[in-house]
């Protein structure tokens, strides 16, 4: 499935909103990732390791998301980003990295374009090689994208 598929895959209300969400991570996401379908989603990954992605974007049965693994993997941006979407005045619906929403006005668009350039794809390479590193640490098991 491409990108333009899973979009033409939705309701025009959702499709409207992703599209503009998709749009403000594609004007910020740092040079070195790509876009396409990873998981039933939009994703931006690294290139050479598709298992190492920085943004997801889906179209989940009762919401919309978006799965920062940036945040995920940095305790300081999570923080930063937790303080930096409320400052706002939106509510935050979020779990471990994902961010729940149901409509555009629910999402501060300028955060997520914030969010998506923070991290360089070598920075996100960095963070997975420490991590994988760790000792007893059982080895990342790969799923098929």
């Amino acid at each position: 499935m491409t990108v333009d598929e899973y979009l033409a895959s939705m309701p025009d209300d959702r499709r409207a909103v992703i599209e503009a969400v998709r749009a403000a991570v594609n004007a910020n996401v740092p040079h070195g990732y790509e876009e396409g379908i990873q998981y039933g989603m939009i994703s931006w990954h690294v290139p050479d390791d598709p298992s190492l992605g920085i943004v997801s974007l889906a179209n989940q049965k009762n919401h919309m998301a978006l799965y920062l693994m940036g945040v995920y993997s940095d305790e300081a941006d999570a923080e930063w980003f937790k303080e930096r979407w409320r400052s706002t005045g939106k509510k935050l619906d979020m779990g471990k990295s994902c961010v729940r929403f149901k409509k555009l006005d629910d999402v501060p668009l300028d955060v997520v374009g914030e969010v998506a350039a923070r991290t360089p794809p070598e920075e996100l390479v960095a963070r997975a090689r420490v991590a994988r590193d760790r000792p007893g640490r059982a080895p990342a098991r790969r799923r098929p994208t």
